[in-house]
């Protein structure tokens, strides 16, 4: 996207923010001076990703509107994913339904966003109710789409409901070598690495050669679980075997060993893999960064850091949230700061997550001004905070238990509720306790009124 676009769409996003009168919202975006794509459709609900109604408003404009834009498909997977991320289920199927009049067919994937955001709900059998039903809705199910609704409930570590179902229907859709990973990948996460040896197994018996993901599968499932030694000898096997051993492969090991304090053999297999001329990926880099932050030194890390920008590697996000946090830990919150300038530099963020951590991290040494200050920040670089950030900041208010920051609290619950987010009860009680305590009673009796509001809202509709 060229700077000019960024631009445009930065402005807009920050337009649709700040509108609150929904006419006065349509004619602005209606303008026939604005070139509606979808690429900057879709750059625009990114943005608003943490203000769902906004974005909804957004999509809806131009949905009902304009006189000859017509959104894309893509841009229906987005909106379809911010409706089923705030449980607003038929608004889903009203998109769905919209998608289909206006002759853009759901695509498999349309379908695994409703599937995951199902899971996500707590509500796996109505995940699979929508795979079964694509074909009603011109989308038919196949081999890929079957791997897709397995790899979904595995994700979310419903591995039982996954490989049962997997059971019932491997035989229609002809499951092949990545329906076996997936469910193996799916024991792995749960810990069960004897179950996903056993999935392996009943691949080959069935026929099926596991391949280099298999291995790095069960590699990963052994470290993850604990069992270290297990992984060692494992990966010792896949050398013995001669295993074509990748990246992803030196990458697990790199990470595995170190996260137990195993720093030393950690940076000797990291090593090894550049003598044996397998090139480190930037996911390696990281995993190296991440083990020296948390088992040795945050400027043994930094050294890896400044090493891997002279070898012409490109730090993404991961990276430098990495150090950021590696940083903040060792109270360098200044220094973590530039970090994120740095990030700016390089055209990758601070996303909310580096805002987190940085708040966070601002909040607990009691610099709650500038953790506020932060979060000011985060509009201006239509970077929108999310529930964390609310979570986080709400939390502070109680440490100096001061009346200013109850009502400070009591405005962030307001605006978390206008952008989507329906706090548990615990946190209105807290906050309601707050403001009556500090003798904030007027206050607490608008923050009531809107507890009984979301508390009569449709169950689909919290979070």
């Amino acid at each position: 996207m060229s700077t000019a676009a960024t631009a445009t769409a930065s402005a807009l996003t920050n337009l649709i923010l700040k509108s609150t009168n929904r006419q006065s919202l349509i004619k602005s975006l209606i303008c026939p001076s604005i070139h509606w794509t979808p690429l900057l459709v879709n750059t625009i609900l990114k943005h608003l990703w943490n203000n769902g109604p906004k974005a909804l408003q957004f999509f809806d404009i131009l949905l009902q509107n304009h006189p000859t834009y017509v959104h894309s498909a893509s841009s229906f997977d987005h909106a379809i994913d911010v409706a089923a991320r705030l449980r607003n289920y038929t608004t889903v199927f009203t998109l769905l339904h919209r998608m289909r009049s206006l002759r853009l067919h759901p695509t498999p994937k349309t379908f695994a966003i409703i599937a995951e955001r199902y899971v996500a709900a707590g509500k796996p059998d109505k995940a699979l109710k929508v795979f079964l039903s694509m074909h009603q809705h011109g989308c038919f199910q196949d081999l890929r789409s079957f791997n897709t609704i397995l790899d979904v409930l595995c994700k979310a570590k419903r591995v039982e409901k996954a490989w049962n179902f997997f059971k019932i229907l491997r035989g229609r859709y002809q499951a092949d070598v990545v329906s076996y990973n997936t469910i193996a990948n799916g024991w792995c996460l749960i810990k069960r690495t004897n179950k996903a040896l056993d999935t392996l197994k009943e691949m080959v018996e069935k026929g099926l050669s596991p391949n280099l993901t298999s291995y790095n599968i069960m590699l990963k499932g052994y470290f993850r679980a604990g069992q270290i030694e297990e992984g060692w000898k494992f990966f010792l096997e896949m050398k013995k075997r001669r295993c074509e051993i990748d990246v992803v492969t030196y990458t697990t090991v790199v990470h595995g060993l170190g996260v137990v304090g195993e720093v030393k053999r950690a940076r000797k297999v990291f090593n090894e893999m550049v003598d044996k001329g397998v090139l480190p990926s930037v996911a390696t880099y990281n995993a190296l960064i991440q083990v020296l932050c948390k088992k040795d030194s945050v400027e043994s890390a930094i050294l890896v850091f400044e090493e891997m920008l002279r070898k012409g590697y490109v730090p993404n996000s991961i990276t430098f949230n990495v150090v950021i946090r590696g940083l903040c830990h060792k109270e360098q919150r200044e220094k973590a700061m530039e970090y994120m300038d740095m990030m700016r530099d390089n055209d990758c963020g601070p996303n909310v997550q580096t805002y987190n951590i940085v708040i966070r991290y601002f909040c607990d040494a009691g610099e709650i001004e500038k953790g506020l200050e932060l979060f000011e920040k985060m509009s201006s670089e239509n970077c929108l905070p999310n529930l964390d950030t609310y979570n986080i900041l709400i939390s502070s208010m109680f440490v100096r238990k001061k009346s200013d920051d109850m009502v400070v609290a009591g405005k962030l619950l307001i605006e978390m509720v206008d952008r989507g987010f329906i706090p548990r009860r615990l946190t209105f009680n807290r906050i309601l306790d707050g403001l009556l305590l500090t003798g904030n009673q007027g206050f607490a009796k608008e923050i009531l009124r809107l507890q009984t509001k979301c508390s009569r809202l449709p169950r689909q509709f919290k979070l």
